[in-house]
């Protein structure tokens, strides 16, 4: 890919103030895009900002309808959305109440849908809005409960977005575990143990981090003829767990 791949471009990243939206944005900025970053940590997000140069910043909560149209409201003509803010609930279903799962199986779709009804408008014909979902949750196990029924539920709400917002093109990346800061702070103390379990067991004997990711999104941007579809970052994990 050269670097002119997303010259004249603007990318806006909804979570780009750390791990993978901030991998996405330096990767943009790489390929001669304008960024947009917004955030909830209002502190580390500027620095986010200024690290990679980004044409503005804003934070708000991505679950919050209305901050969510009142950002997209202000900005001019945009190219292409990444979201990555919010994660998987995990947990055993029968232990969880009806609004916990109402909550579980809808928080991604509606951020998804609030962010995407309000940011067609803005976006140029071409441009993709790229969402993030997992393959981990492709399994039935003990302590994925719900997960598995939303990371279900994405791929098809992707495509059907896609055939609505056309000619805006809508993607969803699918990753497994990526070696991010919130990763580390999830694992604490066993985080190095599972690399190490990473390594030994993934096909690419390696793994995945926040640019992998980055490349991957930058690309789906970048090709006009990818819309509708799920792809897959994991480095084989789906096949050996």
């Amino acid at each position: 890919m050269s670097s002119s791949e997303l010259a004249g471009q603007t990318v806006v990243v909804i979570g780009g103030s750390a791990g993978i939206g901030l991998e996405t944005a330096r990767r943009a900025r790489a390929e001669g895009a304008e960024v947009i970053l917004t955030g909830r940590d209002p502190d580390r997000l500027e620095r986010a900002g200024l690290e990679v140069g980004a044409q503005r910043t804003a934070a708000f909560d991505a679950s919050d309808a209305a901050a969510v149209q009142r950002f997209f409201q202000d900005l001019p003509a945009i190219d292409h959305v990444m979201v990555t803010a919010g994660g998987p609930r995990y947990g055993p279903v029968l232990e969880m109440d009806p609004d916990d799962v109402r909550q579980a199986m809808s928080e991604h779709i509606i951020q998804a849908l609030e962010i995407a009804r309000n940011a067609a408008g803005k976006m140029r014909p071409g441009g993709t809005i790229v969402l993030m979902g997992g393959t981990g949750g492709r399994r039935i196990g003990h302590g994925l409960g719900i997960v598995s029924a939303a990371t279900a539920a994405l791929p098809p709400f992707t495509a059907t977005l896609a055939m609505e917002l056309a000619p805006v093109r809508v993607n969803l990346i699918a990753a497994g575990f990526v070696d991010t800061p919130l990763s580390a702070s999830l694992l604490g103390d066993r985080l190095e143990e599972r690399r190490n379990e990473l390594r030994a067991t993934l096909p690419i004997g390696r793994v995945v981090g926040p640019a992998d990711v980055a490349a991957l999104a930058v690309h789906i941007m970048a090709n006009t003829a990818l819309t509708g579809a799920t792809y897959d970052i994991d480095g084989g994990q789906q096949f050996v767990y």
